[in-house]
């Protein structure tokens, strides 16, 4: 507006008052207006300063101080304990390692009879099922055929040794009727022998030929008294001879015995002979006495344990073979000893240590040397006196602020 006022003036258009007068007018309300517009914008610029390309700098979230750190500490004061040390291993129940017996057939043939069922309760010599065998049958009939070889043979034997000693036969007859009656006496020995692996009862065979009396029915009998615990055998089926074939397995269940694992770090708290108690999660609350039987000679690469045994009496068969069972060891008297929960005690390269409570709240590492107490309590042998105070929770948090301390 104020252009075109200054173009209509130099061009000297003549314009009447009234019109001066509108024009003049207008004219500064328009640049009332522009100086108010103006205005405001400075004011605007006043109230706003202009954003800053400057980096805002990061508001770092606090430490967490020593207040909180504190409250999720416990600490204790070390003293004696008198409670009687015990070593608690996992196991699991197994079968006697002379009390069950896999029993599989010493020759092919076929089932004719099954005497035994699952669950129950056999002797020592007890039959267990009979096979018909064509084995025992050959077998007999070579031991037939030696036998009355061996009699030919020892009766030449004989008969030329007595025309030797009257000079009608030569020496070199007398040798040949000598070996082939020790060849004869070899191949007895070797049927005799095959019959007697077949089962075939001994004093049988020592009866003469006409008064004996073998079949080729084989009775396989149970090697020991106990329960069976596993058929694979039914009537009219054929059985191969090899011995990877369990037809039956006996086993005595009135005695068990738990294998568990032992950590090398506590072979020296076991012995042969030790007083256990068994546990089994079936029977919460009841513990069945156990004896350490046998400790093995051998650490597991994997496991860094070594297998230990105890026999457990069960006549009442409430444990069942393949359970999960705990074995829990009487490892110790009843004498004083100075003991931490397992939790206070922390390990770096090898080498245990606790932290032990200073004046103003500052804790100190302090080496010790341990050895089992309980499942939850470790004996202290070397490290720490009666009176000081450890931490017996939150020691880790101890040990991470450490790490996070400069020159750590």
């Amino acid at each position: 507006m104020i252009k075109v006022q200054v173009e209509v003036q130099a061009k000297g258009t003549r314009i009447s008052g009234e019109a001066r007068s509108l024009l003049f007018t207008t004219s500064g309300l328009t640049l009332a207006l522009t100086l108010t517009f103006l205005g405001l914008s400075a004011c605007d610029r006043t109230e706003q300063p202009p954003a800053s390309n400057a980096a805002t700098p990061k508001v770092q979230s606090p430490p967490a101080g020593s207040t909180d750190i504190q409250s999720r500490i416990d600490t204790m004061v070390v003293e004696y304990s008198s409670v009687k040390a015990a070593l608690t291993l996992a196991g699991r129940v197994t079968y006697g390692e002379d009390r069950f017996s896999k029993i599989s057939s010493p020759l092919q043939g076929r089932v004719v009879e099954v005497r035994a069922k699952l669950g129950d309760r056999v002797k020592a010599g007890d039959i267990l099922l009979v096979i018909d065998s064509p084995d025992i049958s050959s077998a007999y009939s070579e031991f037939v055929k030696e036998a009355s070889d061996l009699e030919y043979a020892t009766r030449a034997y004989e008969l030329a040794k007595d025309l030797y000693e009257n000079k009608a036969l030569p020496q070199k007859d007398l040798k040949q009727a000598e070996n082939d009656r020790i060849k004869a006496q070899a191949e007895f020995r070797r049927s005799k022998e095959r019959l007697l692996s077949l089962r075939v009862p001994a004093g049988e065979l020592d009866k003469p030929l006409a008064e004996q009396k073998i079949t080729s029915r084989f009775d396989m009998k149970s090697p020991l008294t106990g329960t069976v615990v596993e058929r694979n055998i039914t009537p009219g089926q054929s059985v191969s001879g090899d011995p990877t074939q369990v037809l039956f397995t006996v086993a005595d269940l009135d005695r068990l015995q738990v294998v568990a694992d032992l950590y090398e770090r506590d072979l020296d708290l076991v012995k042969v002979g030790q007083v256990a108690a068994v546990t089994v999660e079936a029977y919460p609350g009841v513990s069945f006495p156990a004896v350490l039987s046998a400790i093995g000679d051998v650490v597991d690469p994997n496991s860094r344990t070594i297998k230990v045994r105890a026999m457990v009496d069960n006549e009442a068969h409430k444990l069942k073979p393949e359970m999960f069972a705990r074995l829990n060891i009487d490892v110790g008297d009843t004498s004083q000893f100075i003991a931490v929960p397992r939790e206070a005690v922390l390990e770096v390269d090898g080498k245990e240590f606790v932290y032990v409570v200073q004046a103003g709240d500052r804790y100190v590492r302090r080496p010790i040397k341990t050895a089992t107490a309980s499942n939850d309590q470790v004996r202290i042998l070397d490290g720490l006196t009666p009176g000081e105070r450890v931490v017996t929770k939150g020691a880790v948090l101890i040990k991470g602020q450490e790490a996070k301390a400069p020159g750590a």
